[in-house]
């Protein structure tokens, strides 16, 4: 017959009994083991020296220890038939203790190959076989009721992805409060800010409520730089806890005890919620995830508190929570840009204008659905509304003056300017920007702009009022006609030179090369 193991506190009952003078039959019955089994105990008790007529205070912890030694079989080699069905199994337990795999789920998936066998019966197998894990921790007290959230990421497996048609990681981040052990689980194809934000929000769904205090890993999209004393935070994250309401307080690097509740959730979740499932999507995970969160980890009885997770936080969290948000988050992007030549910066493939004395150095930048912030050395220096990606956007402030009519095909501004050189000026520049398309035609009107600059607005005015009454619509026509009417005056004016003098082809008058002088063309 297979030697079935007998547990100390059996031992002890059996003894108990025996001294309480009941029959064998009636111990067996009562211990629900077998009749050899009780006679064999008080048979080694015996050996000891313990008699019927004993007080039950003669069974400490010392005695029943003794002959709970001597119950084992003599014989180092042999097993009951639960220790011997396990050994076909080595390899496989081998892999799964290497996986971390906990000997719960282990006496789970035997059971599911026709394999049944005690849990204590499996944590001797493999201490015998793989030695037993050196660890040593110290328990943290529990906080208050509904103050601090635990948060971190675990890798699940791969999943099809509908939106890339591939597979690919799966990753859960696992909340557990505090004091009750409630624990909500996130499902994600990433980790980056956007995700553990949604997380955050979905989480608060979950628990009708925000915790104080968020004690997440130190992963990047929360953590710039990771210290023990002064972590540096993700500006954006603060920003999303300011807004909630709760504080940050990272865990130390490569310190799982700083957050150990949420570290058992993690291992709970891939052992008892994803192992061995098939899902079709993402989507179908989450509901299947928030349903597990609910039933089955929710209303287990913990192996701590000794206490259903949902009924604790029930009675003590939720009534003390901060309230959930009403709205959700619009997760902002934080980026540093640089102004280019052009007085842009590029945010999410789309241009915004800054100032042009800031060509060249590095901004700022905070984006939300609704408006982008420039900040330069701390301070506000443009804000321009949000725009679609492809899109650009342009204050006619951050330009030159005399560039922002042509910059912004502002047509109206430069028929302006025109006409404040004179009336016919004006009149030709409508001319020349009449029809489709005008500011195709704009460089035409900044050509006649500079001619009025070089030649003085009276000449090109005349010059204007001519050109239309003849209907040229040409610049190039009134710059001819200027210059013609320029080189006329300036033959009028100047005497002609003595019949005795060779005029070179590069002679100039003495007055060319007096200092200071005012050179026309």
């Amino acid at each position: 017959m297979a030697y079935r193991e007998v547990a100390v506190f059996e031992v002890r009952e059996v003894l108990r009994l025996w001294l309480a003078c009941l029959a064998f039959r009636r111990i067996a019955e009562m211990v629900r083991c077998d009749r050899k089994t009780v006679t064999k105990i008080v048979r080694i008790a015996e050996a000891h020296g313990l008699v019927r007529t004993d007080s039950p205070d003669r069974l400490t912890d010392d005695f029943v220890g003794g002959v709970f030694a001597e119950m084992a079989p003599k014989v180092p080699d042999r097993h009951g038939e639960a220790w011997n069905g396990l050994v076909g199994h080595r390899e496989k337990l081998e892999g799964w203790r290497n996986d971390d795999v906990p000997a719960k789920k282990m006496v789970e998936l035997l059971g599911r190959q026709g394999v049944v066998v005690p849990e204590r019966t499996l944590n001797r197998y493999l201490a015998a076989e793989f030695g037993a894990p050196e660890r040593s921790t110290v328990p943290v007290v529990d906080g208050e009721p509904g103050v601090e959230l635990q948060v971190d990421f675990g890798e699940l497996g791969k999943m099809f992805d509908e939106e890339t048609g591939k597979r690919r990681r799966v990753w859960a981040l696992v909340f557990t409060a505090g004091v009750s052990r409630h624990t909500f689980v996130w499902l994600s194809f990433n980790q980056n800010l956007g995700t553990v934000i949604d997380g955050c929000e979905a989480a608060w769904e979950f628990f009708g409520g925000v915790f104080r205090v968020l004690v997440p890993d130190n992963m990047a999209t929360v953590v710039t730089k990771a210290d023990a004393l002064d972590p540096v935070l993700n500006v954006a994250f603060v920003e999303y806890a300011q807004s909630r309401g709760f504080l940050i307080d990272p865990a130390r690097v490569r310190s799982p005890q700083d957050k150990g509740r949420v570290e058992r959730a993690v291992q709970f979740v891939q052992t008892s919620f994803w192992a061995g499932e098939d899902f079709g999507c993402l989507a179908e995970a989450q509901t299947a995830a928030e349903l597990w969160c609910r039933s089955r980890a929710g209303l287990r009885t913990h192996g701590t508190t000794q206490a259903q997770p949902a009924v604790t936080f029930a009675e003590v969290e939720a009534p003390v929570l901060l309230p959930a948000p009403t709205e959700r988050y619009d997760v902002p992007l934080y980026k540093t840009a640089k102004v280019h030549r052009d007085h842009h910066i590029q945010v999410a493939k789309s241009l915004y204008s800054v100032p042009g004395d800031l060509i060249g150095t590095s901004v700022d930048v905070r984006a939300d659905k609704a408006l982008v912030k420039i900040f330069s050395g701390g301070q506000l220096v443009k804000v321009h509304p949000r725009q679609k990606a492809g899109a650009r956007i342009t204050d006619p402030a951050d330009l030159p003056s005399e560039l922002t009519g042509y910059a912004m095909r502002n047509i109206d501004d430069q028929i302006r300017r025109a006409y404040a050189h004179g009336q016919h000026v004006g009149v030709f520049a409508e001319v020349i920007l009449d029809g489709p398309l005008p500011w195709t035609r704009m460089r035409h009107v900044y050509k006649l702009l500079r001619t009025c600059d070089r030649y003085g607005p009276d000449r090109v005015n005349t010059a204007c009022e001519r050109a239309v009454d003849a209907g040229a619509t040409s610049v190039v026509t009134v710059v001819g006609m200027v210059e013609r009417a320029l080189e006329a005056d300036q033959a009028t004016a100047e005497p002609a030179p003595p019949d005795n003098v060779i005029i070179g082809r590069f002679a100039r008058d003495a007055s060319h090369f007096a200092a200071g002088r005012k050179v026309t063309r």
